[in-house]
């Protein structure tokens, strides 16, 4: 005890010690700064969170807009300019340094948006990508978010770059959930002038989802400007420090917008492919030559509810997934990539879910009631053919509705399955929402059909005052091989305010609770967790904030015996330039009832281990045409030691041409013997315009000896249609043997009406 004491201490003197540099003398936080007046009555800095929300109003075109970038048409000149952009850093609460005038205008068909970004040194703009979804943070950009329903919970997020890239997104529950996989049909052009640069935007009203009654209606609507040399973020409606765009609550209003008409907004989108494939981890029936076709339809059935259906659904152009190391006995959680899955996935969230800037110690890497990759994928991440499915998804009255319907075929290994999730979410007390969520995993194959999976859950979301959030949800399976306590459910507090990040929670999760389209990382178990931070701005150029924390997670098994203790501190500090160093120690505990083997020929026994281990990494500056990233941790590891190292890099010489490469190693000794675990990734995207894009993905992982090459081609051969060339190759490293292999060509077609 006095040991572990002494080491507790030693970590609160590094903490005092990185406060101490950053933070001069005893200024209390935001006390002490020069308030500077300006124009008139007016001074500064401004209380993001006390500043009223602006207003601005749409305009109506007198003529054709054509989409260049030089807003030269008369109607330009009579809209209302959007304007006085306030920092939320580095300078929280002051005027732009650069200013930036933006104008709306709309016809019958569209809703247009021009942009005039003054920059006093346009030379030294930062454009680091031409890929749609391109990586907002790194870069120079306008972003604009609409709420067209003004829910002030939902909106669709708009993000271009001086080259004319650009990233949309939908933003769901006050940006709890941000879905970048939607793509809506847009039209931009950019261009960069001796004072900046310049912006149209034009959104076809099909694009968007809004009420279509007669008369003059309000949507929410906020932009935001980033110039990335100085790291300056600043928003028309005033936002903090750690909130972010989509946060549509706190967005202004546009006012103006007239007799708006959704149209029919049907679209068909067919493909073809043809493609070659081999290895010996496919089985027999699925190697040689395939050709095939499909087609996915989406309709507006109203103005908020969207239908969509897809036949003989394909992902062969999905990019591959990302290797990971699992040296811990549960099982390891691979994200989404299929774009028709992640599309309004917001609507379907369930489970551990982070609240954006709440500390928590869970996600839902921990638990999510549905998880889509059990649909059409094995736990290997191999493909199943699928015949189909349809989804609802949108709003009808006060209820957030999802429906999903999806077959899969039947394979010589595999029966042939149905999956099907119901999802409704009602809003109360404006950011709060109740809601409840039913699976089915049925199998449809004669002989099988009786064979069923379902799981039930309610969930709430509460936020009775600004800074309080609770979170909660019930949920319980019934399946034909259900045994045991098949129920799970949480509860958690939350209190985040400018300064401090309190929070608590507990779940429990019964050893017989396995939905059949869900993940759960672990059952049987009692989950205590506690928290408190601090977020410290001290004032100085080159320090952002200082975040220094503890936190506890304790879990015991059903019967109330500890399992896992986990005591941890840390703290991270922000710099102004971009760049984040964190330090952390922890100490551990755990208790195992069984052995597992954590690498070929060693195995842990079971047994009670007690150890700790320290962590340090830093991040620079990720705009800059060189960055890098590194991590180094070490201590224990059950009852012998471990040393993690993980390095990065990117290197970004121009728009056209990214290269990252990431190294990782675990270094471990245990009595049964010593490993090591090494990941290695190499990625690099071309870009020949913002139509046309290449990229290849080499991945190593030492814990599986496999190789993987990923290699992609994308034309963008009109709006949302596309032309892949897709190569994938994943062999055995020392012997040589070829897993996986296959070259394939598909193109889209999207048709709108």
């Amino acid at each position: 005890m006095l040991r572990r004491l002494k080491r507790w201490a030693s970590l609160s003197s590094l903490v005092v010690l990185v406060w101490g540099l950053a933070v001069p003398g005893a200024v209390a936080q935001e006390q002490g700064r020069r308030l500077e007046p300006t124009d008139g009555a007016r001074r500064w800095p401004i209380d993001p969170e006390t500043a009223p929300r602006p207003m601005a109003r749409a305009a109506q075109a007198s003529g054709r807009i054509v989409i260049d970038a030089k807003l030269d048409e008369p109607a330009w000149a009579g809209a209302e300019p959007i304007s006085e952009f306030i920092q939320a850093q580095p300078r929280l609460g002051y005027p732009a340094t650069e200013p930036t005038v933006v104008r709306i205008l709309y016809d019958r068909d569209n809703i247009y948006v021009g942009a005039v970004a003054y920059d006093s040194d346009p030379g030294r703009l930062i454009v680091t990508s031409l890929e749609r979804d391109f990586p907002a943070l790194s870069n120079d950009v306008i972003s604009i978010v609409f709420d067209p329903k003004l829910d002030r919970r939902n909106g669709f997020l708009f993000t271009v770059n001086p080259a004319g890239a650009i990233g949309d997104a939908q933003a769901f529950d006050d940006h709890r959930s941000l879905d970048y996989a939607w793509n809506g049909v847009v039209s931009v052009a950019t261009a960069i002038t001796d004072s900046g640069w310049t912006m149209e935007l034009a959104i076809p009203f099909t694009t968007l989802r809004f009420d279509g009654r007669p008369g003059e209606q309000a949507w929410g609507l906020n932009v935001n400007r980033r110039v990335r040399r100085t790291n300056e973020v600043s928003y028309w409606a005033p936002l903090g420090r750690r909130e972010l765009i989509p946060k549509v609550s706190r967005a202004g209003t546009l006012f103006g917008l007239e007799d708006l008409k959704q149209g029919r907004n049907l679209q068909v989108k067919p493909y073809v492919l043809g493609a070659r494939l081999e290895g010996a981890a496919r089985a027999e029936a699925d190697v040689g030559y395939d050709l095939d076709a499909g087609v996915d339809l989406k309709y507006g059935l109203t103005s908020a509810l969207t239908f969509d259906a897809t036949y003989r659904t394909d992902f062969s152009h999905v990019e591959a997934d990302q290797e990971q190391v699992n040296l811990t006995r549960f099982p390891l959680f691979f994200p989404e990539r299929r774009e028709f899955f992640i599309e309004n996935s917001g609507t379907f969230l369930f489970g551990d879910l982070t609240e954006r800037g709440y500390l928590t110690s869970v996600s839902q890497r921990d638990f999510t009631l549905f998880h889509t990759r059990r649909i059409g994928l094995t736990p290997q991440g191999r493909p199943i053919p699928m015949l189909g499915g349809v989804r609802l998804s949108g709003k009808t009255g006060p209820y957030q509705v999802g429906v999903v319907s999806m077959q899969t075929q039947g394979t010589a290994n595999r029966p042939s399955e149905n999956f099907s999730v119901v999802r409704l979410r009602r809003a109360l007390l404006g950011n709060s929402d109740v809601g409840l969520m039913v699976t089915s995993r049925q199998y449809t194959a004669p002989g099988d059909s009786g064979r069923y999976n379902r799981a039930y859950g309610v969930d709430a979301n509460v936020r009775p005052l600004g800074y309080l959030i609770i979170n909660s949800y019930f949920a319980t399976v019934d399946a034909t091989s259900a045994t045991g306590d098949a129920t799970a459910g949480r509860v958690s507090v939350g209190w985040r305010d400018r300064f401090w990040n309190v929070g608590a929670m507990y779940r429990r999760f019964g050893d017989g609770f396995d939905p059949g389209l869900g993940f759960v990382r672990r059952r049987g178990m009692q989950h205590y967790y506690g928290t408190i931070g601090v977020h410290y701005s001290p004032g100085r150029i080159t320090v952002q904030e200082i975040n220094p924390y503890v936190q506890v997670d304790y879990i015991t098994n059903l019967a109330a015996l500890l399992e896992t203790r986990s005591a941890s501190a840390g703290i991270s500090v922000s710099f102004a330039d971009g760049g984040e160093l964190s330090l952390g120690y922890s100490d551990e505990f755990e208790r195992l009832s069984r052995p597992f083997g954590v690498a070929p020929n060693v195995t842990i026994a079971e047994g009670d281990y007690d150890y700790h281990d320290a962590s340090i990494s830093y991040a620079s500056n990720a705009a800059r045409s060189f960055s890098g990233r590194g991590s180094f941790a070490r201590g224990g590891y059950y009852d012998g030691t471990k040393w993690t190292a993980g390095l990065g890099a990117t290197w970004r010489p121009n728009r056209f041409f990214v290269m990252d490469l990431s190294l990782s190693r675990n270094d471990v000794e245990l009595p049964a013997g010593a490993f090591t675990a090494d990941l290695a990734g190499l990625r690099l995207s071309l870009a020949g315009s913002t139509r046309l894009f290449g990229s290849a993905h080499i991945q190593y992982n030492g814990q599986s000896d496999e190789t993987l090459i990923n290699l992609r081609g994308r034309f963008i051969h009109s709006p949302l249609s596309d032309l892949y060339l897709v190569y994938t190759d994943r062999r055995k490293v020392g012997t040589g043997d070829l897993l996986e292999r296959s070259l394939t060509l598909k193109a889209t077609k999207l048709l709108a009406f």
